[in-house]
């Protein structure tokens, strides 16, 4: 492969440099442990924000949990160090960039971000947040909350899997039990009068 072709990827978002783009408007600034890698977010509140509990995510970041927030890959602008990063992705233990992936500083092994195949998953603790800032990135979740290290009884939401997509358990909020319920006799319903294959 020509490395041309090898570095295709830098001139992509989230990799992509936004100098001189008067539409990037920087909101916060991060960055990994060492400084090599620097990076601005245009972007004041994430489309989520979300605990992981999965095992995958205990061991890649030695913690109990992940916290990440979500956003778009245009929202993200490396200052610093874009070249000074690598990959990993996980299911075939590869450190190709093959997406989805892990992408880490070289130096320090900072965690910077999952890369998906249209978002990217940052982690709010390398943000350098004003006083307040942080209260924008508040998780609205727990994921994968069976194989949690620890409880958290904060009264958020706690799903057996990938959040409204799997069961909800332990203090989730009554009426997201509730409504979870109803929608899941509302499917079986469906499925008993044979038109779930017509939607």
């Amino acid at each position: 492969m020509s490395p041309e072709k090898l570095d295709e990827w830098k001139a992509r978002a989230p990799y992509k440099l936004h100098e001189g783009d008067e539409n990037f408007h920087v909101r916060y600034e991060g960055g990994c442990h060492c400084g090599r890698v620097k990076y601005q977010l245009s972007r004041e509140t994430p489309l989520n924000s979300k605990y992981c509990h999965c095992k995958t995510c205990q061991k890649l970041h030695g913690a109990p949990f992940q916290w990440a927030a979500i956003f778009h890959k245009e929202d993200i602008n490396f200052t610093h160090g874009h070249h000074d990063l690598v990959w990993y992705e996980s299911s075939e233990k590869t450190t190709k960039h093959k997406l989805p992936c892990k992408v880490s500083c070289s130096y320090c092994r900072t965690p910077i971000m999952d890369e998906g195949r249209r978002m990217i998953l940052l982690f709010p603790t390398l943000i350098n947040f004003k006083e307040g800032e942080a209260e924008n990135f508040a998780p609205t979740c727990h994921m994968f909350y069976p194989s949690r290290v620890v409880d958290i009884p904060d009264g958020k939401p706690k799903w057996t899997g990938i959040d409204k997509s799997s069961e909800l358990i332990e203090d989730s909020p009554p009426e997201l039990k509730k409504r979870k319920r109803e929608e899941a006799e509302q499917a079986r319903k469906k499925e008993q009068n044979g038109d779930s294959g017509n939607h």
